[in-house]
This record gives structure tokens, C-alpha cells and sequence, in this order.
């Protein structure tokens, strides 16, 4: 007569008797059954019981983690949608102006810096979420494994206004730069001149990098600066949508205004009307006319409305062809001018009186 032989586990299940199960597991239907199939498989109580406990809370933890993975993306898809129709909004607002404004020829950089504003705002969005659902999955997942979030949160409040305090300028640079960014302040390749405060010293230089706690300058000496975004009270930019290039020129006293005023706005004609320098200027030059006295010279005040950027390389053509045509007109540029008088005195030096005062003998 043939025997079947019993499977291993099966053997292991028929010797786990149920008062063992009830005294590691829990009675009737409060039994954990995973409990219950560990120690049916181990015939051990101990494990039987950590995996009762172990298991279930590896369980949570993957789902917690999968369905923060899961809510991060579709944020994250649906931010990426929201940048792209506020970028398009952006650009047909843009295009809608483009007829109706003066500034027509500086609008395909504006289109730029609105994509540009767009695609940080949508980074800024992305980290910000990021942080909150992983913030709240760690929370979740401390609570899974049995860990009481009360005592947690009040020394995490504790500790959080603690550095607070002692990062309170981190914070400041962080808001400083999210607000540099939402308004469009200024944006990579502008030139701008940071201060503290209108009216004192600040540094100037064109814009390398914004990142939400500091901005990166290059000065016109290449130096490298970076400045903290919440150290920043004032900015002025130097190129955006449109610049003015303004030339103070001082002739001499004697020189004919009506005609100096008159070269100036030839060869200012001149250099809008060149195929290398006249698509840099917007509108037609101007010649405001006799600007102040000063002590050796009349200053005569000329501006050109620009590109961003472009007013130093148009300053610096305008003022050698200023220098020529002054030149050829014989129009003199003055320059600082002293008559000095030298007297000769052949008197014979007093003799000094004597001591106490009397009168010298004759």
C-alpha cells in the first residue's frame, strides 16, 4: 500500500495547535492573519508576532510612498499645463500690443523674458510642491510605524522658530527672490545697479543667474558679484523693454548754440540712418538744446531712445562722430582754462622793529 507524502509546510500548519495561535495571534475572527500564517510557517511566536507587526506597517509605508510618487507627478503635469497657458496668455497679450505700442521693435525680447518668467515660476511651483507632499509623506509614514506625531510637531514647531530666528535672513532672501521673479524685475542678460537704498552706493552689472536666494552680477570689470536678494531695496534696470541714450556736450562760449544744435542733430541723423547703428535707435534723435552754464563751458543735451543695451555702444559711436564734425566745422570742445598772474615785487623787506618796542635810530 502507497503513501503520499506530505508536504513540509503542511506539516509545519498541522502542528501549530490553535491555542498557540490564540495565545500569539488573537481568538476567532480578531486574529491577525498574518500572524497566524507566520507562525503556521515558523511555528515561531515571536516572529509570528513581529510580522504581525512589521508587515502591515511596511505595507502603508509603500502605499504612502506610491501614492506621494504618484499625487508629486500629476501636480507636477499639472503645473507644467498651467506655465505653458500662462506663457501662451503671455504671448498673445504681447502680440496684441505689438501694434498698438511704440515699442514694437523691442517686443521679441519681451516674448523671451515672458517665457523665461514662466518656465522659473513653474520651477519654483515644482519644488514647493515637491517639499509639501513628501513633507506630509514622511509624517504619514512616521505615524505607520508607530511613532506619535504630537510630541514631534511640538518640538519641530519649537525647533522651527528657533532657526527662525536664526535664519530669518535666509528667509527674507527666499521671499526677496520669489518676488524678483513674479514681478520681473530684472532678468538674465539685463544690466541693472542694486542698492540698499535710493541714493547710496550700490552694484552695477549685467545679470548672470537668479536663483531664489541670490542674484549673480558681472561688473564691467568682470568681477563676479553676488548679492543676496534680500539685501536688495532698490533696482534699477538699465535695459528693459527700452533704453535712452543721453550725450551732455559742452562747446565753447563763443560757439554759435543754433548751430552746434544743428551739427549735433546731423550726425545724430546720420547714425540713424546707418545699416549698422540705425536699428538700434527706436525713434528719431533729439536735440533738447542748451542744458546749463558751466564754468568753462555751454552743455548742450542730445538723447536717442534704444534697444536694451545698445546705449553705450551708440554714446561711444555718437561721440567720435561728434568729435569729427566739430572738427570740420571748427566748433570748439573746451577744456578747462586758468590765467595765471605772476608779480614781481622789488620793495626792500621792513626791517624788523627791535625788542620792547622803541622806534630804530636813524
Amino acid at each position: 500500500m502507497s503513501t503520499t507524502p506530505v508536504p513540509v509546510m503542511a506539516q509545519l500548519f498541522a502542528q501549530v495547535s490553535p491555542e498557540r495561535i490564540q495565545r500569539f495571534c488573537g481568538a476567532g475572527d480578531n486574529a491577525d492573519p498574518i500572524c497566524t500564517a507566520a507562525i503556521r510557517a515558523t511555528n515561531n511566536g515571536n516572529v509570528a508576532q513581529l510580522a504581525g507587526t512589521v508587515v502591515p506597517a511596511l505595507l502603508k509605508i509603500v502605499l504612502i510612498v506610491v501614492l506621494a510618487y504618484v499625487a508629486n507627478r500629476i501636480l507636477k503635469r499639472a503645473i507644467k499645463r498651467f506655465t505653458r497657458k500662462l506663457a501662451g496668455q503671455g504671448i498673445q497679450r504681447l502680440g496684441w500690443l505689438k501694434d498698438r505700442a511704440p515699442l514694437a521693435d523691442t517686443s521679441p525680447m519681451d516674448l523671451s523674458r515672458a517665457a523665461m518668467r514662466t518656465e522659473t515660476i513653474g520651477a519654483v511651483l515644482n519644488s514647493v510642491t515637491t517639499f509639501v507632499v513628501w513633507t506630509l509623506a514622511v509624517f504619514m509614514v512616521l505615524g505607520a510605524i508607530g511613532i506619535q506625531l504630537g510630541p514631534l510637531l511640538a518640538g519641530a514647531g519649537i525647533a522651527g522658530v528657533a532657526l527662525g530666528f536664526g535664519a530669518q535672513n535666509m528667509v527674507k532672501d527666499f521671499l526677496g527672490g520669489i518676488l524678483i521673479i513674479l514681478e520681473d524685475q530684472y532678468g538674465i542678460g539685463d544690466v541693472v545697479d542694486l542698492r540698499e537704498a535710493i541714493g547710496t552706493p550700490g552694484i552695477a552689472g549685467s545679470v548672470e543667474a537668479i536663483s531664489l536666494r541670490t542674484t549673480r552680477l558681472r561688473d564691467v570689470e568682470g568681477t563676479v558679484w553676488y548679492v543676496p536678494n534680500g539685501q536688495i531695496r532698490s533696482a534699477g534696470n538699465k535695459s528693459q523693454q527700452w533704453a535712452r541714450s543721453l550725450l551732455d556736450i559742452g562747446v565753447a562760449y563763443d560757439t554759435d548754440v543754433a548751430k552746434a544744435s544743428g551739427v549735433l542733430k546731423r550726425v545724430a541723423d546720420g547714425l540713424w540712418a546707418d545699416s549698422e547703428f540705425g536699428p538700434d535707435i527706436i525713434e528719431e534723435p533729439e536735440v533738447w538744446g542748451l542744458e546749463r552754464f558751466d564754468a568753462d563751458q555751454v552743455i548742450l543735451r542730445m538723447v536717442l531712445k534704444v534697444k536694451p543695451a545698445r546705449q553705450w555702444a551708440v554714446n561711444r559711436e555718437l561721440r567720435a562722430r561728434i568729435k569729427t564734425a566739430f572738427d570740420g566745422e571748427g566748433i570748439e570742445i573746451p577744456f578747462p582754462q586758468r590765467t595765471v598772474w605772476m608779480r614781481s615785487d622789488d620793495r626792500k623787506p621792513t626791517e624788523p622793529a627791535p625788542a620792547g618796542g622803541a622806534p630804530p635810530s636813524s
